[in-house]
């Protein structure tokens, strides 16, 4: 009986969990969906898709795919690609880079496979910032904030607007 409880328990735990797993994939991909708006991009962006590449995240790329339907970028077509691995990555005007990625060991080959083309780079890795992230996104208090540099943004051709550095969520690094 007891055995019984514990693993019922277990299984209600882990419910718990990919709900709350869910939950934060969606608010991670609302607020990265968000983002672009509070962006300056170049003119050279604005032709073609709107491709927003999500490295080893599936859960962030089902969220993004499902919230996307139907809408554009000024006339761009927003189209999720989903990446398995750093060597599939493709030029995109967003890589979203998941947390199972270390991405300060890979941030070389990553802004080489986006041919530093103007591509706004979020991440979920610790200190990912001093790596050339743009924005990172992190728990504080058990809160999701995220990190942004506009210096990293800037060496990339993008910019950030006060409104999106004045977010409550918004940690300026």
């Amino acid at each position: 009986m007891k055995r019984v409880l514990i693993l019922l328990l277990l299984v209600a735990s882990t419910g718990v969990i990919k709900a709350q797993d869910v939950n934060l994939a969606k608010y991670k991909s609302l607020f990265t969906l968000n983002f672009i708006r509070y962006i300056g991009w170049p003119e050279t962006t604005k032709e073609g898709d709107f491709v927003i590449g999500v490295l080893k995240s599936s859960g962030i790329a089902d969220q993004l795919a499902e919230q996307v339907k139907g809408k554009k970028v000024g006339y761009q077509t927003i189209v999720i690609k989903e990446f398995k691995n750093v060597d599939e990555i493709t030029s995109c005007s967003i890589i979203y880079v998941g947390e199972s990625i270390n991405y300060s060991k890979y941030s070389a080959t990553i802004s080489q496979k986006l041919n530093n083309k103007n591509s706004l780079i979020i991440t979920e890795d610790y200190n990912a910032i001093s790596s050339g992230s743009m924005i990172n996104f992190v728990i504080v208090d058990n809160k999701l904030k995220f990190e942004v540099s506009s210096s990293n943004a800037s060496k990339n051709g993008l910019k950030f607007s006060n409104s999106l550095l004045a977010l409550t969520n918004a940690i300026r690094v």
